[in-house]
Formats: structure tokens, sequence, C-alpha cells
């Protein structure tokens, strides 16, 4: 029983947190089947196992979309069937696995009962489980760059000293960028994450040439796929294109005066249709797909030329979509399936909760910045990059969900303020000021009696 107890509270939070999200998939979503953006995936995967071709539509490569999702779902299908049920249930338990990391960071920072409450709290969370039951990219992103920030804290508190630390690291790294292209600048940030600490003299300067052994390890695990896409392409696209079809989506008139749709995302081919034309849409191999995106980005950089004096009120817009508790996807089954009460539930939760989230992950930010910034750095570093991303592309919150873990995590941070009785905290504060007003008033009398 001493063994198994140190487990018991991972097992109670992952066993909430995969109930919430089975029920979720089982009652929300029953009726989902995958649309827009989860449907290539799933064509992908399909595709990989009767083809053995990376093709949107049959025998047309394309490298359009990140390889690590639709070579899970081939995986499951083969393993499962071709349901879509099975990879919902995937990403329960990733999602899952989320909160058990959330519970574990917050443990190894501000104590074991933070930590279980935190993890409780992630396992209730809508704006963590709702994107478990679809079929996009955002669970399994969010779990992998948690993963990372949580081997970075595990490296941080061995002071660098263990290689195996650091070579997962780099697979967790190449993983993520796999998922999705943006995650090839978290090795940047890793690189940036340890150069800081190394300044600041909080690792050895041999913890530069473990993470640099790092950055290797998840570049040698993504130039397979780079290598694919340049045979294919005949361009040098480390993982995915697509940037010019986000850019054009998010800068243009429509979004940028349409009232409901300011700072957000339109489809092109509802904005610029002249700019795809030239790109048919069912017999765009992977090199059509590159002149596509080299076309909508140049488009879009040309509008935000033409309209300069509208860009900083847009970036505004950017930056409070971001923010928004919740913003409408239309893929999501409580979307889908608006009528059922436990969509109607979701929805009121995802509008609520998260606002005091905020409210106590800016607290968070706030008491913890002086004792624990050398634990939370890379988890500041990446709410920037999120931030940074919103900026240039669009504002959304489905953008903030792989940020969320982080602000649960901060959000523990100012409970421990508020409820702990350690150095740093208020209660530690406030009695650190009456022993020093006792001690003045026991000196002040015994002045007065002499």
């Amino acid at each position: 029983m001493q063994r198994i107890r140190p487990f018991l509270p991972a097992a109670l939070v992952f066993g909430v947190a995969l109930l919430v999200r089975i029920l979720y998939n089982l009652i929300v979503a029953h009726a989902y089947f995958p649309e827009y953006d989860s449907a290539q995936y799933q064509l992908i995967g399909f595709n990989l196992i009767d083809e053995h071709c990376f093709c949107l539509h049959p025998y047309i490569t394309t490298v359009y979309r990140p390889p690590l999702w639709p070579f899970v779902i081939a995986g499951l299908s083969l393993i499962f069937g071709r349901a879509d049920i099975y990879d919902r249930f995937f990403l329960c338990c990733l999602g899952a696995g989320t909160c058990v990391l959330i519970s574990l960071f917050a443990r190894d920072l501000f104590r074991g009962r933070i930590g279980l409450l935190a993890g409780l709290s992630a396992a209730l969370y809508p704006a963590l489980f709702i994107y478990d039951g679809w079929m996009y990219t955002e669970s399994l992103y969010t779990f992998l760059l948690l993963a990372v920030c949580y081997c970075l804290l595990r490296i941080q508190r061995s002071e660098g000293r263990k290689l195996r630390l650091w070579l997962l690291c780099g697979v967790l790294l190449a993983l993520l960028a796999l998922t999705r292209p943006n995650g090839v600048l978290i090795i940047g940030l890793a690189l940036l994450w340890t150069a800081l600490l190394v300044w600041r003299k909080r690792l050895g300067k041999r913890a530069l040439l473990k993470v640099a052994l790092a950055a290797l390890v998840a570049c040698l695990l993504i130039a397979p796929w780079a290598l694919r896409n340049y045979l294919v392409a005949h361009s040098f696209i480390p993982v995915a294109s697509g940037d010019g079809t986000v850019l054009l989506g998010a800068y243009n008139d429509q979004a940028a005066t349409q009232p409901g749709s300011l700072g957000s995302w339109i489809n092109p081919l509802k904005t610029d249709p002249q700019v795809l034309q030239p790109f048919p849409l069912y017999t765009c191999n992977a090199a059509c797909e590159v002149a596509r995106e080299d076309a909508s980005k140049n488009a879009a950089i040309q509008w935000i030329k033409g309209h300069l004096s509208e860009m900083p009120g847009l970036l505004v817009y950017h930056l409070r979509n971001f923010w928004t508790p919740y913003t409408r996807e239309a893929d999501l089954p409580m979307e889908r399936f608006p009528d059922l009460l436990a969509s109607q539930v979701t929805h009121v939760m995802s509008e609520t909760l998260p606002i005091p989230v905020f409210a106590l992950a800016t607290l968070g930010l706030i008491v913890t910045l002086r004792r624990y910034w050398r634990e939370l750095l890379f988890a500041y570093l990446m709410i920037l990059a999120a931030l940074g991303e919103a900026l240039v592309y669009y504002g959304s919150s489905r953008f903030r969900a792989p940020i969320e873990p982080l602000l649960i995590l901060l959000a523990a941070g100012a409970i421990w303020w508020l409820t702990q009785d350690e150095p740093g905290t208020l209660r530690w504060r406030r009695k650190r000021r009456g022993r020093r007003a006792l001690e003045d008033s026991v000196s002040q009398e015994a002045h007065v009696l002499c």
C-alpha cells in the first residue's frame, strides 16, 4: 500500500478527467462525424492505409498538413477500425494525461494538495475537454507542449545533469513540431530558455551542449519528413505549408470591417477567390500547394501594406479575441448539436469559467514571479509566444488552448499564495508583520519602564 499511495492522486486525476471526457464524447459528441480540418486529417490517415500515400485526394501528394496526427489516425484505424470514436477516445486519454501533468507540475512547485486541486480543476475545465471531442490537433499539441514544459522543469530540478531528460526533451520537441508547423519555433525557445538560465547561473555551462544535443535529436527526427517534402514539392518545407491561407483569411476587408468577424479568420474562398482561382482544389499537388501558399501570403502582405492605418485596431481585435473566454468554432460538437442540454451547459461553462481562471492566473503571475520565475520561465516564454502568434495570425480562444494548462498552473500559484503558510505567501507576510509589530510594542514598553 505504501508503494501505491504516491500514485493515488495522479490516478484520481486521470480517472476523473477521463470520465469527464468520455461522457462528453458519448453525450455531446454522440452523433459527431469529422468535417472541415478533421475530415482532412482523417482522409489523409485512410489514404496512408489504402494507397500508402500522404494524400488528401487519391494519389495527389500534399504538404499542407503536418504528419503526426494523420499517422496516429492511420495506426488507430488499423488496430481498432475506421470509426472516429476510437480517435476521440485516444484524445480523451491524452486530455486526461494533460491533467495529470498539470497536477504533477503544480505538486512539484506548490505541494501535493495544490497539485491535486489543480489536476481536478483541469479535469473539469471546459477549455481543455471540449477539444477532446473533435479530431483536430489541439489535444495532441497541448499534451506534448505541457510535456516539454514539465520535462524542462525536471531538467532544471536535476541541475541539467540527467542526459536522458535532455534526450526525451529532444524527442518531445520533434513530435511537437510534427504535430503543428509552429512547433519548430519551440526548439528555439528551449535554446533561449537554457541560455537564460546558464547566464543567470541556474544551470551549468554544460547545459548548452546538452540542449544543443536535444535540438539535434529533434532536427534529426524532423529531417526525414523535411526531405520527403522537398522531394514532392521541390521546396524546403520542414513540416507543412499553410501560412499563406491563414494570413489571407486573417487580413482582408471582411476580417477588418465585418461585425462579428473582426480580428477572426474567414475562408479565403469567400474573401479573395481570385487569388486561389489558378490553383484547382482537387488536383493541386504538393508543388501547386506551395505556389498557392506563396500567392496567398503575397496577397495578405499587399493588403497589410495598403491598410496600415487599420492595422493597430485589427491587432487589438486579435488580442481581444484571444482572451475572449470562448469564440465559436463551427465543428465543435456543442456547436453542431446546440439543442442538447449537455451542449448548452458546456457552452455556459465555456463562457464563464475561464474568467476566474484568468483572474487567478494574473494574480498567480504576480505573486510567483519573485520566488518561482526560474521554474516558470519556460511557461512565460510559451505564453508570450502564443500571444505573438495571435498578433501575427488572428485571435481565437482556440489559439489559447495550448497555454490553458499554464494558466491553470499560474492560478494554482495564486491559491498557494492565498492559502499556504510558507515564505512568500500572504499568511506568512501577515504573521511576519504581526511579529514585527509585537516586537516593536514590547520594545517601546521596555523603553518606557526604563
